[in-house]
């Protein structure tokens, strides 16, 4: 058993509070390797902004368990190395979709967890929920449950269409699981493709896609029936076009590739929206600069040559998304 305070780390009870205060949103920014890590700590460090360090399970099975509690432990000493005094790190299991995964995580130093039962009836959702927050909180981790289901592929978690969230559920659900967050359903989706051709109009000036507006009447009716409770979104990559259309000139073929737009982010970040996941969009970032490269250097077959391009503009995407979508810097000094 590894006590995630051994690791210099943080739970989400503490930023959570002062996010919902505050207006903001914490970035919970995925990562699978070494460059995604040190470019995620960087912009956070230099930014002075919380995060939440998210790893699924695959991500997790990728990386090896043991060797991700002590890349955490090296993201707190790095963070202070740079000059962030009090780094504000959360290391959180994202879609957990078992007790005993989630149990493994907290015994091995995560000091977050999310339990996702979203896809069970409504009743089998509250008791794994409920027995996961049990085990989780004898030891002052923080569980975040799903309630609603969303659209689109990420790792393991595969869904053809959403369900809103029904904002009558809410108060017995969290009551009855004492979850510390909410994962909400309301139009967010998995992956680059977050909405079919169909479900979108297409811009006449661009001709490219321009994705329905999310459900920010549900969002309010939640808010209204469990003031200042902690609300997730997850799904929320924007997909930025730069990166697409970097991907594809470089023989990539990501067609009709759609996000989030980031105004709608901004818009969530203000309200009870408290943790935004962000995904895809450090994937585009990476590919796009290691197709860069291999484009224009096709001899090129040292990783540190392809994989630092990847690394600096994955951490040019993260202080943009700190900075100028979540409002999260400055707030972790």
């Amino acid at each position: 058993m590894v006590s995630f305070k051994e690791l210099g780390l943080v739970n989400t009870r503490e930023m959570f509070a002062k996010a919902i205060k505050g207006g903001y949103a914490i970035p919970a920014f995925n990562f699978n390797n070494m460059e995604q890590l040190q470019a995620i700590v960087k912009a956070c460090a230099e930014t002075k902004s919380p995060v939440i360090l998210q790893v699924s399970k695959g991500a997790r099975n990728y990386a090896n368990q043991t060797l991700l509690r002590y890349m955490a432990q090296g993201a707190v000493e790095y963070a202070k190395e740079l000059g962030w005094e009090h780094p504000q790190i959360c290391l959180h299991l994202d879609h957990g979709d078992s007790f005993e995964l989630c149990k493994s995580c907290v015994d091995f130093g995560f000091s977050s967890v999310m339990i996702d039962a979203s896809s069970l009836p409504y009743e089998e959702n509250i008791a794994l929920t409920k027995k996961v927050v049990e085990y989780a909180h004898k030891y002052d981790v923080t569980v975040e449950a799903e309630l609603g289901v969303l659209a689109g592929v990420e790792d393991e978690v595969s869904s053809a269409v959403s369900h809103y969230t029904k904002p009558e559920e809410v108060v017995d659900f969290a009551t009855r699981t004492g979850c510390d967050s909410l994962a909400i359903s309301i139009g967010t989706s998995h992956g680059a493709y977050k909405f079919t051709p169909e479900q979108c109009t297409r811009d006449p000036k661009t001709g490219r896609l321009v994705p329905p507006p999310l459900a920010f009447d549900v969002l309010d009716a939640i808010m209204e029936q469990l003031p200042g409770f902690p609300i997730v979104l997850h799904g929320s990559s924007s997909v930025p076009q730069e990166y697409v259309d970097m991907i594809n000139q470089y023989g990539g073929k990501l067609p009709d590739a759609v996000g989030i737009p980031e105004e709608q982010l901004r818009k969530a970040a203000k309200s009870a929206v408290c943790k935004i996941n962000i995904d895809s969009d450090s994937r585009l970032a990476f590919t796009a600069a290691v197709r860069k490269v291999f484009a224009e250097k096709p001899g090129e077959f040292d990783p540190r040559k392809y994989c630092g391009p990847a690394r600096d503009l994955m951490e040019q995407l993260y202080k943009h998304k700190i900075i100028n979508v979540l409002g999260s810097d400055g707030k972790a000094e």
